[in-house]
């Protein structure tokens, strides 16, 4: 039996995770939040409950393998109290990093330190209650502009128009840099949203940008067979406040903030259309308009995070595709520097490939990485048995609070009680006190029942 450290808990490292302990390893999971589940958790739209309650379901039955440990609230990374190099001295037989793409694209617009700008990433994980963001200033006005056609956009729009028990929210307008054949959310998920659109300005917005979209070959009077079908299902739906509008052949130049410091004015560079590789591509012009808003969301992807301490490029945690397949997957960590793989390290899921699927896609790619990891296994040096008790200790010589996997069990049953005396479906705690303080209230709750 080797030892094998897996750092992040969502569906790609836990599937990984579980993997390689029914393969008879033992696996040490650490893990930056306290509960596991990562996007599973904390991306998915809050109020889908039985897809929640099924994963955590999933995730349960994964923890409790005997040769698996968890350690939650555990950040790893060159700015935390835990570093690769301090995981690195209890010599595991290999390190798999699961941890996402936890960094930030940055717009590069001047302006862009307003109040009242956000990453789609933080702000998801505002309304989703993930410590410390649920803490945080995500406030939103009336005019909100959401940059992006995406699954998670309508994620967001939805939020700001239906859910956020804060609403001040009278418009919300999605601004594209292409135009409407290429909006990419899907049917299922604009449908939660479809009664806000407001049709009559939808209908100017195509007819604005209907000799644009011609350039390439579009026909405008398609547009709603193709990717609003909505407007065909429910030809005689009536606008429900608050309106959603469109933005279409328009990307962010400029953000302009009020005397409060908070954005108070969007400038978009006019864009045209023009074919790329079967496809499409916005290509922009020297015409500018100015959109009123005091909110502005960008839902443009995600990046990794360098400060992770893995060898990092733009694209990302480098890897080194083979030459024989390019295009096949590639999960071994590469160091540019050396020139060589780092043996026994390995990327699954987003730490992979940022912004690829969802959870069924991230458990896939986990186990298929799990797969490379129990091959390297089976030659790999024996090493010294890593006892997780000690690397409990390590972790909190370091100032570190260690979650254990019984302690996720207790607060569980903690929150399970929350969520039946409010009468809701579920309930979390949105900061780490609070459930560290749960944890040990349950403990001592326990222990004088035994008494």
């Amino acid at each position: 039996m080797k030892t094998v450290f897996v750092v992040g808990a969502g569906p790609a490292g836990l599937f990984a995770a579980q993997k390689m302990a029914q393969a008879g390893h033992q696996v040490i999971v650490l893990n930056r939040d306290i509960k596991p589940g990562g996007l599973a958790e904390y991306g998915i739209y809050p109020v889908k409950d039985k897809m929640k309650i099924g994963l955590r379901k999933q995730f349960a039955k994964v923890l409790s393998l005997s040769n698996l440990h968890y350690f939650g609230h555990v950040p790893v990374g060159s700015e935390s109290a835990v570093t690769i190099d301090d995981l690195r001295q209890f010599s595991p037989a290999a390190m798999v990093f699961s941890v996402g793409a936890q960094g930030t694209k940055s717009l590069g617009l001047p302006g862009e330190n307003a109040k009242g700008v956000y990453s789609a990433k933080d702000f998801v994980y505002y309304y989703n209650q993930l410590p410390p963001f649920a803490s945080r200033d995500f406030s939103t006005g009336k005019r909100i502009a959401v940059i992006g056609m995406g699954n998670v956009a309508v994620d967001i729009i939805r939020w700001l128009l239906q859910d956020d028990p804060n609403r001040q929210t009278e418009e919300v307008v999605i601004v594209a840099r292409r135009g409407p054949f290429e909006a990419k959310f899907d049917e299922k998920e604009f449908a939660h949203v479809q009664m806000h659109l407001d049709r009559q300005l939808f209908q100017q917005e195509l007819e604005r940008v209907k000799d644009k979209i011609a350039a390439v070959g579009q026909d405008i009077s398609k547009v709603a067979e193709a990717t609003f079908p909505a407007l065909v299902k429910y030809p005689d739906q009536e606008l429900v406040m608050p309106r959603l509008t469109f933005r279409f052949l328009s990307s962010p130049k400029e953000i302009h903030a009020g005397p409060d410091g908070r954005i108070n004015r969007l400038t978009v560079t006019e864009n045209l259309l023009v074919p790329k590789n079967g496809g499409t591509a916005s290509k922009g012009t020297d015409q500018t308009a100015d959109l009123d808003v005091d909110t502005m969301i960008f839902a443009i992807g995600d990046v990794h995070d360098p400060k992770l301490g893995l060898p990092c490029s733009r694209d990302g945690y480098t890897t080194r595709p083979n030459p024989e397949d390019p295009k096949a997957p590639v999960f071994e960590v590469f160091d540019p520097k050396k020139n060589e793989v780092e043996p026994g390290v390995y990327v699954v899921g987003w730490a992979r490939r940022a912004s690829d699927g969802l959870v069924g896609i991230a458990r896939h790619d986990g186990e298929v990485g799990a797969e490379k990891v129990l091959h390297y296994l089976e030659s790999a040096p024996e090493g010294a048995p890593v006892s997780p008790q000690a690397v409990q200790r390590r972790l909190e010589s370091k100032g570190v609070k260690v979650v254990t996997k019984e302690d996720i069990a207790l607060l569980g049953k903690v929150e399970e009680r929350e969520a039946q005396k409010r009468g809701l479906v579920s309930f979390k705690f949105s900061d780490d006190e609070s459930m560290l303080n749960a944890i040990e209230k349950e403990k001592s709750n326990a222990c004088v029942s035994a008494d």
